[in-house]
């Protein structure tokens, strides 16, 4: 069966919030994400996104340009309905499974809502937006905690840029599946590789030594004022070489 089902998510994308039933621009996004999700990419067409939200065409013009720039609002919603769904514990009780609970999330997620998903992450150069820009500030500060624990086995770049690989590539790869050859333990293999990859089975300190030791004291630099800018910019530099060496 797919990740493991989280409580408190919300409602699916694309479903309506009365309190922004009388924002027009708000209105047509919303007609849009239902079209998608109901009918797929090709039911949303201009005119039928008009008359699902109460309006003539040429609104659709006036507020988003294009259908183009119909389809990157949709996309910032989907966005913005998965920034939603995301609980930030700062002082989760075990960092791994915190790492894995997260992953988890993003998941079901594409999952839930597979045409918004594929719309997501259909430009790989669409300008980045502000929920995704939010939602990897989330993930940093998680990667950050692992890394100032010693967990992290890889720099902090390389670790996000790892766990958005593998939940993106396995959402994208079930959906492709046929029903008939979505094995569920694709999904848990993929999790797991992805601890594996960017975690230690205990901290650094100890399983990677210096190299494991300066990510911690590296990723724990920005909260200390004991040391001048300068003094901090040196230091991060010799850690990071002592880390590239691991």
């Amino acid at each position: 069966m797919p990740p493991r089902s989280r409580a408190g998510q919300g409602a699916p994308a694309g479903e309506s919030d009365p309190a922004t039933a009388a924002d027009p621009r708000q209105r047509v996004i919303e007609a849009a994400a239902d079209l998608l999700a109901r009918e797929g990419r090709d039911a949303v067409t201009t005119r039928a996104v008009a008359v699902a939200a109460g309006l003539q065409p040429p609104a659709i013009y006036r507020l988003f340009g294009d259908k183009d720039g119909l389809l990157d609002a949709v996309a910032e919603h989907g966005f913005a309905a998965f920034l939603a769904t995301k609980h930030v514990d700062p002082d989760p009780p075990d960092l791994i499974e915190d790492l894995r609970a997260g992953w988890d999330l993003a998941v079901e997620f594409g999952l839930r809502n597979p045409a918004l998903y594929t719309l997501m992450y259909s430009e790989p150069t669409r300008p980045a937006s502000p929920a995704f820009e939010a939602g990897m500030e989330i993930l940093m500060g998680r990667i950050r905690r692992l890394a100032a624990a010693g967990w992290l086995r890889v720099d902090e770049e390389l670790a996000a840029t790892l766990i958005h690989a593998t939940a993106r590539g396995a959402v994208l790869t079930w959906l492709s599946l046929p029903e008939d050859r979505r094995n569920p333990a694709l999904l848990t293999i993929l999790r797991e590789s992805m601890v594996a990859a960017v975690t230690y089975q205990e901290p650094a300190v100890t399983a990677a030594g210096p190299a494991g030791a300066a990510r911690a004291l590296r990723a724990a630099l920005p909260d200390r004022t004991t040391l001048s800018a300068g003094e901090q910019h040196l230091l991060g530099e010799w850690l990071d070489r002592l880390a590239a060496d691991g």
